[in-house]
């Protein structure tokens, strides 16, 4: 990545309870996790999902099971708050963490809470990490698992969504299904704080390049162990062309490094004629909807941004109702 050479403004304040876990997460003892290698840096994030992250709570439907992908067979989990579903909409969940971390257990809580809010069955897919599997592994699993999903008896949309890393593979999967359409289209893209072009400098890669969770030495790790070309669009989606892309609920963090990534891709879908509801969390950090038990004001955050992109699936299915009735 290149980086920011433009004056400094002041950084915005954070929340009180953001500051308090940034207090206590700066003052942890130990390297950081960039440091300890790909398999310790998965370890540390899956001890730390209890502490940080609330249970996965009740459901109706919560079922691992495989899809057969490119290099074999693809992991994955099915959250919905129903046990029996009429046919509908489908959201494919692709989590985050750099593409190095995080798997469907780790973001397991997050996928739950948008099956039980949305109403909708949610598939997470566990896709192949780096560096053991470099791009573009991930973007190729994603792709498959939305087009086996999008085939399957009562898909009749499919909604793609996720987090940071994640929000970058559903981009790249929405796009994929438009430039190629599956057995039913994409009807609606749900990104919280993407990741949309990695070789690019924003403001917002320097002022919040320490100290913020997220670092800029965490970020370069990511990008190396990725190994992807940042010059295609299936690694910087903001590269390629936007037109016809489906509407999106896009949701950034005030204090993160790739805050000025999100807000980009916003308005450059809003600029290709794609409808967008954008909303900024103002004093939090990148990883909030992971952190809400850490970070408890991460909730209404959350609520926001599915209450817009179930506003959004309602609309693209062309009736005010979401799923069946019960």
């Amino acid at each position: 990545m290149t980086r920011d050479r433009r004056a400094p403004a002041p950084l915005p304040e954070l929340r009180a309870d953001v500051a308090r876990f940034l207090g206590y997460y700066n003052r942890l003892p130990g390297p950081p996790q960039h440091e300890l290698g790909p398999e310790r840096a998965r370890q540390m994030m899956r001890a730390a999902r209890d502490l940080t992250d609330p249970p996965v709570g009740p459901l109706g439907t919560d079922r691992s099971f495989t899809i057969e992908g490119p290099a074999g067979a693809i992991p994955a989990r099915r959250f919905d708050p129903r046990e029996e579903r009429a046919p509908g909409p489908v959201l494919l969940f692709c989590h985050g963490g750099g593409f190095v971390i995080g798997d469907i257990y780790t973001h397991a809580s997050l996928a739950a809470e948008m099956a039980r809010r949305l109403d909708l069955p949610v598939v997470s897919v566990d896709y192949r990490l780096a560096p053991e599997h470099p791009w573009p592994a991930a973007p190729e699993d994603c792709e498959a698992a939305a087009r086996w999903l999008a085939g399957q008896p009562g898909t009749t949309g499919l909604i793609v969504a996720g987090d940071s890393a994640g929000g970058t593979l559903a981009t790249v999967t929405a796009m994929a299904l438009r430039d190629r359409p599956a057995a039913v289209p994409v009807i609606a893209q749900g990104l919280l704080y993407p990741a949309t072009d990695m070789g690019r400098a924003h403001p917002s890669l320097r002022d919040f390049a320490e100290g913020h969770f997220l670092t800029r030495a965490m970020l370069d790790w990511f990008v190396a162990c990725y190994a992807a070309d940042l010059g295609d669009v299936r690694a910087a989606p903001m590269r390629g062309d936007l037109t016809a892309m489906p509407p999106a609920v896009i949701v950034t963090a005030e204090c993160d490094p790739i805050r000025d990534q999100g807000r980009a891709y916003a308005a450059a879908l809003a600029r290709a004629g794609a409808p967008v509801t954008f909303r900024e969390a103002r004093g939090t950090i990148h990883g909030f909807a992971t952190l809400r038990k850490a970070i408890p004001s991460g909730v209404a955050d959350l609520t926001g941004f599915l209450l817009a992109l179930r506003a959004l699936i309602a609309e693209a299915m062309g009736h005010s109702e979401m799923g069946q009735q019960p």
